[in-house]
């Protein structure tokens, strides 16, 4: 992954900024910008897939900002605390359980279609 490795040089360089600059608050946040960095281009290298792949076909009249919609409706009832809770082996009830996984289908579609690119 050529893309990887550039990431992995920005996240390096801020670090090492952020060391040079010291122990106080300004390195902390260098430090913390590059974890960031590197958090959003591991999340955005796993959510592109393969380069080549086609985006899939959304069905029953779905859009990206329908689906968009649904998830910040979701976001809204809190529903993002119960996939965490859920992906860390905790016990949900069957309608927590529910929601959890319509959150997750609809993210599914929505990264699926590429509508976040």
């Amino acid at each position: 992954m050529p893309q990887f490795t550039v990431v992995k040089k920005l996240v390096i360089s801020l670090c090492q900024e952020g060391i040079a600059l010291g122990t106080g608050k300004t390195a902390r946040a260098f430090k913390g910008i590059a974890f960031g960095v590197s958090v959003l281009a591991v999340a955005g290298c796993a959510a592109s897939g393969d380069p080549g792949s086609t985006p899939t076909t959304l069905s029953g009249g779905e859009t990206c900002p329908s689906i968009r919609s649904n998830l910040l409706q979701l976001d809204k009832e809190g529903v993002q605390a119960l996939v965490e809770r859920q992906n860390s082996g905790k016990k949900l009830s069957p309608a927590q359980k529910a929601k959890a996984d319509l959150y997750n289908r609809l993210l599914d579609k929505y990264l699926g279609a590429r509508c976040h690119v």
